[in-house]
């Protein structure tokens, strides 16, 4: 185990993946041996351990030496790499995520989070008075202020509905949202994954329930993207955002928004970009200047992700949360604020103890096992999301069930 541990090099990691291509996903998803060679290929932190992956997922090694290396040559070239190639090489990185999810070139610009793209078709929405937006309490904070704030500026309506933790159907789902659209009502926002308990949502059926009532919709998939495998194409929606810096673990700064082609003339660029043609979408994608040699480690991390396995990864993060969650689900003490049914989920869960604030239980966890995560307090959801990443060993998550067995008895 202990050699396991050491960091690999490209050729023996690439070796070891090799290896693992003759073996079934599932059985390789419970192998903590494999995993343990892929946690030599990060630097983490030994002072605790590290279950909030979710807001900020670390670099592999190869990603980061990479990404310094970027860094140099952008500084190493100055003016003349800013002027002369910086466009194209965006473009191009863009090209390789909408490769990666499965849309076309001309539908998807790079931004730099989630907050940006999404709140750039939020505030660049042509909004009326009395016009309605629908979204849930459960949905990021940053977003649902950009409607408060387009509320007050155009006097539309927000209607927030509240989505169950526990879902009988996707009916269930769909006839929640369906019920809160009305015939003034012209956007629909909705998480991919949700942020606080890592539910997934049945998006193509919600698109195309709201689509027949006229009713566009706009998902944020900041969890979703190299997390769990999806095409955009295939969620029939008419806009998808998410951060890169979370699940496909490009260095901070980088997000991405997808508009289908023909809302691209619907809406009004953040900030304003010299004349483009009505249906560029790179009028949408003006921000100045800014960190571009974070643009260029994108291919590293799609390269990363490609090398390790899509399908592998998620079957892994998967395993892991069923790994925990099952042994402290009928626990007395314990509330789980995630379907329980592993295809509404995959790596993220949140957890509470009863009678317990969930701060008191962050830092519970901190301070007497060594367990890093987050507070969530609020949205009907009260407790700690717990977020693995693929470099979370088995006997980590042990001593999470054995926290969560000791606490609050």
């Amino acid at each position: 185990m202990a050699g396991l541990s050491a960091p690999f090099s490209t050729s023996a990691l690439d070796k070891w993946i090799r290896l693992a291509d003759k073996r079934p996903i599932n059985d390789l998803a419970s192998d903590d041996d494999f995993w343990i060679a892929i946690r030599g290929e990060y630097n983490l932190k030994p002072d605790y351990i590290n279950l909030e992956n979710g807001y900020y997922n670390i670099l592999p090694k190869e990603i980061l030496e990479n990404y310094i290396k970027h860094i140099r040559e952008v500084n190493y070239q100055g003016s003349y790499y800013m002027r002369t190639v910086q466009f194209d090489n965006k473009k191009n990185m863009a090209a390789k995520v909408a490769e990666l999810l499965g849309c076309t070139t001309d539908e998807l610009v790079l931004t730099r989070n989630t907050t940006e793209s999404l709140d750039m078709i939020i505030g660049g929405f042509r909004w009326n008075a009395g016009d309605e937006a629908v979204m849930a309490e459960q949905d990021y904070g940053s977003m649902l202020e950009m409607f408060r704030q387009v509320s007050k500026r155009y006097g539309t309506v927000n209607k927030i509905l509240s989505i169950p933790n526990h879902p009988a159907s996707d009916d269930e789902i769909v006839n929640l949202y369906a019920n809160a659209i009305t015939p003034k009502t012209k956007l629909l926002m909705v998480c991919h994954m949700v942020n606080i308990t890592g539910q997934i949502l049945p998006i193509q059926k919600i698109c195309d329930m709201a689509h027949s009532k006229g009713v566009q919709v706009m998902v944020d998939g900041a969890h979703a993207v190299a997390h769990i495998r999806f095409a955009i194409p295939d969620l029939h929606c008419d806009y998808y955002a998410a951060s890169l810096h979370k699940w496909l673990t490009v260095p901070l700064g980088v997000g991405m928004l997808y508009v289908r082609r023909d809302n691209i003339n619907k809406i009004w660029p953040l900030l304003a970009e010299a004349e483009r043609k009505e249906d560029d979408i790179s009028r949408l994608n003006h921000i100045g200047t800014h960190p571009v040699h974070t643009d260029l480690a994108v291919s590293d991390a799609i390269d990363f992700y490609h090398k390790i396995g899509g399908e592998r990864k998620e079957a892994r993060l998967r395993y892991l949360q069923q790994y925990w969650t099952t042994k402290v689900r009928n626990l007395s003490n314990v509330i789980l604020n995630t379907p329980a049914d592993p295809t509404r989920s995959c790596a993220i869960a949140n957890v509470g103890i009863k009678g317990m604030k969930p701060a008191e239980m962050a830092e519970t966890l901190l301070k007497n096992y060594r367990i890093y995560t987050v507070a969530i307090d609020g949205a009907n959801v009260h407790g700690c999301r717990i977020t693995p990443n693929i470099f979370t060993t088995v006997s980590e998550l042990d001593v999470l069930v054995k926290a969560l067995s000791e606490m609050g008895v």
